[in-house]
């Protein structure tokens, strides 16, 4: 059937400097791609494996209803019909607005090369972008990618950095490229007397970390300048807002023509083995807080939105049946999403391989029937100029079975 339409652990100085220099990207000179397009690349990890079928749901599969009985339609729970054969879940109205602007493309049935169920070997595997864990290969696929960016034809990437927002530097950017790490405040801020007192000392005993310490106070600074991002730098970052707070943030640093053209977030939580609830529960919950983050990033990237595309992946899906606990246990394919104003979108690719049992992957998960590698290459190649054989020997090594997915990006 053809397609439907462990983290370097930073010392206190490098997290310092690492703030100096993200609040320095502003000052760089302008360099504009020498293509004319300005594009920008996030990708969002969602850790702990979504259960696509909660997500997307495929309504038109015979099997679905009486699999997944929690799922019965009723006048407060309607999910949004994207196709004959699915339906999102309602928990997204912010996807759904996407997908009807064609600003929202959502793969299912798609995984990693990775076919057992751990989540530390899963989630090495969706970063490192080869074909296995422990490889012995300590850099990620976006890393890679990104130190190859400059020669990639027609596009010249300035700064060619890359943001992670988090404390350290996961997998996926770990390499020669250079790398920043921002994290949301996570604790109370300083008062004024102690930054003071700081700035002082480091004045006396360390100029770097004394510029890096008045720059980071800057991008405090800069985060706080907007109203609706003011709050951020007034009380930790917490609840279930805290998502869409951090996107928004983000989204802000990435959209000036000198900020980072490539960042990375997490999205903790989606181990669902109880109390799942697709409408109601824990599920719910991560969905909207999702739909709430996707919304933000546009918000936050303004005129930027039009060049940029947001990649939304997890490590793995979970069971096709609830267990006894209401909940679903590790699987394998699952969904992905690929949303942002360059996306060519309205679509939801798909090899649909049926809920049957005899279909199932090894009697239990949705069998897998795109490699996700495909969907990551084929971005790489319509927005920053990749060709497919550089991509297959040094960003995806033994991927050349999975040729990119073209025509994700606009024209």
């Amino acid at each position: 059937m053809n397609p439907q339409e462990h983290a370097h652990l930073p010392t206190r100085r490098n997290l310092l400097l690492g703030a100096g220099a993200l609040f320095a990207w502003p000052y760089v000179p302008k360099v504009w791609a020498a293509s004319g397009r300005d594009p920008r690349f996030l990708v969002v990890v969602l850790r702990g494996g979504l259960d696509g079928l909660s997500a997307v749901m495929p309504v038109g599969d015979p099997q679905f209803a009486a699999i997944r009985s929690d799922f019965k339609l009723s006048p407060t729970h309607t999910p949004f019909r994207l196709d004959p054969l699915f339906s999102l879940n309602p928990a997204m109205p912010n996807l759904a607005d996407l997908y009807a602007k064609r600003e929202a493309t959502l793969f299912h049935a798609v995984a990693t090369p990775y076919r057992a169920r751990s989540h530390f070997d899963a989630q090495e595997v969706l970063e490192n972008g080869m074909t296995r864990s422990s490889t012995g290969v300590d850099t990620g696929w976006l890393n890679r990618a990104l130190s190859l960016i400059p020669k990639a034809k027609g596009i010249e990437l300035r700064p060619a950095k890359a943001l992670s927002v988090s404390a350290t530097t996961p997998l996926i950017l770990r390499g020669p490229a250079q790398v920043e790490t921002w994290q949301p405040q996570t604790l109370p801020y300083a008062s004024a007397d102690t930054l003071m007192r700081l700035q002082a000392l480091y004045d006396d005993k360390d100029q770097a970390l004394a510029n890096a310490l008045r720059e980071g106070v800057q991008v405090d600074d800069f985060i706080a300048s907007d109203p609706s991002m003011a709050a951020m730098g007034k009380q930790p970052l917490k609840g279930p807002n805290s998502f869409a707070s951090a996107a928004r943030a983000a989204a802000s640093l990435m959209a000036p023509v000198t900020g980072p053209r490539i960042a990375v977030m997490n999205f903790d939580g989606w181990d669902t083995h109880s109390s799942q609830g697709p409408y109601e529960g824990r599920l719910a919950k991560n969905l909207a807080s999702l739909d709430a983050g996707m919304a933000a990033i546009k918000e936050g990237l303004g005129a930027s939105w039009a060049q940029t595309s947001v990649l939304i992946v997890t490590e793995f899906g979970r069971t096709v049946h609830v267990n006894g606990s209401s909940g679903t246990d590790h699987g394998t394919a699952t969904v992905a999403f690929l949303v942002g104003g360059a996306v060519a979108g309205g679509r939801v690719i798909a090899d649909w391989p049926s809920l049957k049992e005899s279909a199932l992957f090894e009697g239990r998960d949705l069998a897998p029937t795109m490699d996700l590698r495909a969907v990551m290459k084929g971005l790489l190649i319509d927005q920053f100029g990749f060709e497919e054989k550089v991509l297959s020997e040094k960003v995806f090594p033994g991927s050349e079975k999975a040729p990119g997915m073209r025509d994700l990006i606009r024209a």
